[in-house]
C-alpha cells in the first residue's frame, strides 16, 4: 500500500513550537505525541495514508500540548520543555526531511512576542489557518 509523508510547515515560539501538516479533507487523523516526538498520520480524500514521525530537538512538555483539525490542515502546538530557548531546527537528526518546510510567514523575532503568543493559542480555538491552501502535499520518496 502507498503510504507518503504531509507536506509540514513549521515555526518557533518563545514557549509553544507550531506544526501544521497541509492535508485536505483529511479522515481518521492521529496525532500521537509524547515529551520526545510526534507521530501524526491520516487518510486523504483519495484514500493515501499519510504519516509522519518526527523526533524533536530537544523536550517538549506534551501534556500542555494541543492539535486543531481544519478542512486544510491538522495544527499541532506543542508546548516547550523550557521556555524562551531558541529552536535551530525542529528535529533532533541535523538532517532536514523534504516535506518539513519552516514556515517564513509566521518566523519572525521574539521580541515582545510572548503576549502576541498568549493570545495566539487562545484565539487559536476560533481561527482556522489558511496557510496550506495553495500548496499541495508532494509525495516524498521513502
Amino acid at each position: 500500500f502507498l503510504r507518503q509523508a504531509a507536506k509540514t510547515l513549521w515555526y518557533d515560539r518563545p514557549r509553544y513550537v507550531y506544526l501544521e501538516f497541509c492535508v485536505e479533507d483529511s479522515k481518521d487523523v492521529q496525532v500521537n505525541l509524547d515529551d520526545y516526538k510526534i507521530v501524526f498520520s491520516c487518510k486523504t480524500d483519495d484514500g493515501v495514508e499519510l504519516y509522519n514521525e518526527i523526533h524533536f530537538y530537544a523536550r517538549m512538555n506534551s501534556k500542555d500540548s494541543q492539535n486543531k483539525r481544519s478542512n486544510r490542515s491538522i495544527t499541532c502546538f506543542v508546548r516547550k520543555w523550557k521556555d524562551k530557548v531558541a529552536w535551530p531546527r525542529l528535529t533532533k537528526e541535523d538532517f532536514k526531511p523534504a516535506w518539513l518546510s519552516v514556515d517564513f510567514d509566521n518566523w519572525r523575532d521574539w521580541e515582545g512576542d510572548e503576549e502576541v503568543e498568549a493570545a495566539m493559542v487562545e484565539q487559536y480555538a476560533e481561527v482556522t489557518p489558511a496557510k496550506c491552501d495553495q500548496k499541495r502535499p508532494t509525495p516524498c520518496n521513502g
